[in-house]
């Protein structure tokens, strides 16, 4: 399946989240030990924006993450662009700006992010979250291809283990060296 229609059901799954997060939700744990809501809203919008500019086969600066105040806005407008930026001829083939990986797998490390950070954020805010099945199906592969340099890029943690009841979700996010079952 194409990378752009992937990256719009993962939207489509992602701005139900993002709409449900409260003022009152910004200041809460998530399971990225490192970022609390706000922080994790911000990483993710500047992911978004700056894996437009990757699609167009352009330099993206992780340099420093900004601040993204009008997030609520933001959000389903910059998922928008990716979308686009993503389902433009090419943007899925040769290499994909200043990574320096192929753009295929550059474009599958933002719908990773769309699907893990915005279940960090249900997780965080008491909200439920599905993928969407085929963004799962290839978000899974991507996990299982990516692990070891994931987790020597600190991408990924060690995988933990799942519990023996633990849903296919639960034991992505374990595969992730994420708590399956994290909560505040």
């Amino acid at each position: 399946m194409k990378l752009s229609v992937l990256l719009d059901r993962a939207r489509d799954h992602a701005l139900p989240v993002i709409a449900s997060i409260s003022d009152d939700d910004l200041t809460k744990p998530t399971p990225c030990a490192d970022y609390d809501v706000r922080a994790l809203l911000d990483h993710l919008m500047h992911v978004v924006v700056e894996f437009q500019k990757l699609a167009a086969k352009q330099d993206a600066d992780f340099s420093h993450t900004p601040s993204y105040p009008d997030w609520r806005a933001q959000f389903p407008a910059e998922t928008a662009k990716l979308v686009e930026a993503w389902g433009q001829p090419g943007a899925d083939e040769g290499i994909a700006g200043n990574m320096q990986m192929p753009a295929q797998t550059v474009g599958g490390l933002v719908l990773l992010d769309l699907t893990i950070h915005i279940s960090d954020l249900a997780q965080a805010t008491g909200q439920k979250f599905e993928p969407d099945p085929e963004v799962f199906a290839e978000v899974r592969n991507l996990v299982e291809q990516m692990g070891p340099m994931a987790i020597e890029m600190n991408v990924f943690k060690a995988p933990v283990d799942a519990p023996a009841d633990a849903s296919p979700l639960e034991q992505l996010l374990a595969a992730t060296g994420r708590d399956p079952r994290w909560s505040a």
